[in-house]
């Protein structure tokens, strides 16, 4: 089990001594830390028995993973489901099995469930839907997240403090870059977090399905490519590129709910955000310089317009193009999902303006990028009536 003292140590000096004396902030860092360290001895015990218990993890072989990476807000959790549905060919990775990175722990659930599954509104039913509901329930027309449905490996990484996941608690990203951009980190240190990110898979692929795919997704990966690729050297890459206009203030909106609960004096427009933003356009331009020194085998570009539009075309271009057999079921699988999707219409409209950022700072992060692909720019100014 991996954690990053330097980057755990900095985070807590900012919080705590850094910053001015602020109850409501203090209370809540403090409670989530206890949570999360309360968890960190519960897996790291389970992580222990996994070595007495089923020692044949170890020897688990990862064999050409396919990896959806890209920025938030790009299309990475739709994509990642409607591959997932064709449960006989990918093994992705679910939500609770983030949350617990242990075969003991993850059999101790699956016994529990089994237990409890003859009555659908038992006790651990209850809890397990009152925790989504209250918990996660807020963020379901941005990211609807459930403890068995697939989601992105940012859990894995909470543990090592290696993830963009910390700036919901310490939203000072210019000071933890590190942990949103683990290929500026020291060789050693990204060494040693992939290798727990391996044992994680291993873990997964050895419970759920020896002989499948590995499905995953993280958008915390664009900051991590070079150091994936180093650990996977056959690993199969897909990435969504979508315009920056639109990804990085809806990519910034998730994450500012959380900054104004734990602390009401941040301002949308305010540091906070900007350095956000930063992270968010380092990622476009670092997997930009992946894509153009990419081998094509091994890596895809699918654009988010075309994704929205004919997912059912995308999906089929992907098994084409690694070479996956698409069975008839999956096929099904597939239009079902595709249909689904192509009837929801989101509400959430968000723009730079929000967040204290305009024209001249996208076209100074990100420009070049934007002119490539003829993605359209923001106007000159805030359209009138818009909230600044």
């Amino acid at each position: 089990m991996y954690l990053n003292l330097g980057i755990t140590a900095k985070a807590l000096y900012l919080n705590y001594l850094a910053r001015p004396f602020q109850l409501r902030r203090w209370v809540i860092v403090t409670f989530f830390l206890c949570l999360l360290c309360c968890f960190w001895v519960v897996v790291v015990i389970g992580r222990f028995l996994d070595h007495i218990l089923y020692p044949g993890f170890r020897r688990q072989k990862i064999h050409k993973p396919v990896f959806i990476i890209a920025p938030p807000r790009s299309g990475t959790t739709f994509l990642q489901k409607l591959l997932a549905k064709n449960r006989g060919t990918f093994a992705p990775v679910l939500m609770y099995q983030t949350i617990f990175p242990s075969i003991t722990i993850q059999k101790f659930i699956h016994s529990v469930a089994a237990a409890a599954s003859s009555q659908k509104g038992g006790l651990l039913f209850d809890i397990a839907s009152w925790i989504e509901r209250h918990c996660f329930g807020g963020w379901d027309g941005m990211h609807k997240m459930r403890f068995a449905e697939p989601e992105e490996d940012d859990g894995f990484f909470v543990y090592t403090f290696v993830t963009e996941a910390i700036y919901l608690l310490f939203p000072y990203v210019r000071a933890l870059w590190g942990a949103g951009f683990a290929d500026d980190l020291p060789p050693r240190q990204r060494r040693r977090v992939m290798r727990y990110y391996r044992s994680c898979l291993q873990r997964h692929l050895y419970l759920n399905g020896p002989d499948k795919i590995l499905l995953s997704k993280a958008t915390q990966l664009s900051g991590s490519i070079q150091s994936l690729r180093a650990e996977f050297p056959d690993a199969r890459i897909i990435n969504i590129l979508r315009n920056p206009v639109e990804s990085i203030p809806s990519h910034i909106s998730v994450f500012y709910t959380v900054w104004n609960w734990v602390d009401p004096k941040i301002r949308k427009d305010g540091p906070e955000s900007r350095e956000y933003a930063e992270l968010a356009a380092a990622w476009f331009l670092h997997l930009e310089k992946y894509d153009i020194a990419s081998k094509s085998e091994s890596y895809l570009r699918i654009f988010y317009t075309d994704l929205v539009r004919n997912p059912d075309s995308i999906a089929r271009s992907i098994y084409h193009h690694f070479g996956i057999s698409l069975t008839p079921h999956a096929t099904r699988q597939i239009q079902t999902e595709t249909k689904r999707a192509l009837e929801y219409k989101s509400s959430h409209r968000y723009t730079l303006m929000e967040y204290g950022l305009n024209r001249d700072w996208i076209k100074r992060e990100v420009g070049g990028l934007m002119k490539r692909y003829k993605f359209p720019f923001p106007p000159e100014t805030a359209p009138r009536g818009s909230n600044r």
